[in-house]
């Protein structure tokens, strides 16, 4: 199973279309930004060189489902890139539930 960014997003918040414009201009954490433009650029490089936009379609769909994360909650984009930057670091950092749990209380057997 798979789970949809629609699943997550309350109703009334927009999806951004599934485009490389859009997907950008939904990125509003700085640090999303700057690994789009340094993702998009190594995969523009991959696609001329094997003529293969399957790179590209995998680019913007992984970044349109974090653009659409963004979009249900940009703050708590924020909190994961400082908790990554402090356990990057070596720092403590706080610990969630476990996945298999999570996905226990949605009914969902992993």
């Amino acid at each position: 199973m798979t789970a949809q960014p629609q699943e997550f997003i309350s109703v009334g918040s927009p999806l951004p279309e599934k485009n490389l414009r859009a997907i950008r201009a939904a990125l509003v954490v700085p640090e999303d930004r700057e690994a789009f433009d340094a993702g998009l650029k190594a995969v523009l490089d991959e696609v001329r060189v094997t003529l293969d936009l399957g790179a590209l379609n995998a680019f913007v769909h992984r970044w349109w489902i974090s653009a659409c994360d963004t979009a249900k909650d940009p703050e708590g984009r924020r909190q994961m890139h400082v908790l990554a930057q402090q356990a990057l670091a070596g720092e403590p950092v706080p610990q969630g539930r476990p996945w298999r749990e999570i996905l226990a209380a949605r009914g969902i057997d992993v």
